[in-house]
């Protein structure tokens, strides 16, 4: 205790996730994108260099969705971020004051 307080560190948030970077939905969806990828491989091969794109990409999307990003967890989080910050309503509370010109020139 500082001063009839606590020290909160400024990585908390990280100790909660694993691997301070992942949270178990964002390593489930990895999982899933590796699982596909190495079914496709099993499918298409990696003869030719279409095949082996093909089968890779489900891994390397999930890849970049669950990639730690500054400021966000992941790049998940960014897009929900995007997302609700242009579909939500936005409010803006004014708070101030007015000078009309007109009231101005009255007196």
């Amino acid at each position: 205790m500082i001063n009839g307080g606590y020290l909160i560190p400024a990585n908390t948030k990280k100790g909660q996730l694993i691997f301070g970077a992942f949270t178990l939905p964002d390593l489930c969806i990895l999982g899933v994108g590796v699982f596909f990828s190495l079914i496709f491989l099993l499918i298409l091969g990696a003869d030719d260099t279409v095949g082996a794109l093909l089968s890779v990409s489900p891994g390397l999307f999930c890849g970049f969705l669950v990639m730690p990003i500054p400021n966000y967890r992941n790049v998940i989080t960014f897009f929900n971020s995007m997302i609700h910050f242009y579909s939500g309503q936005r409010i803006y509370k004014w708070k101030g004051w007015c000078l009309y010109e007109q009231s101005r020139q009255r007196k």
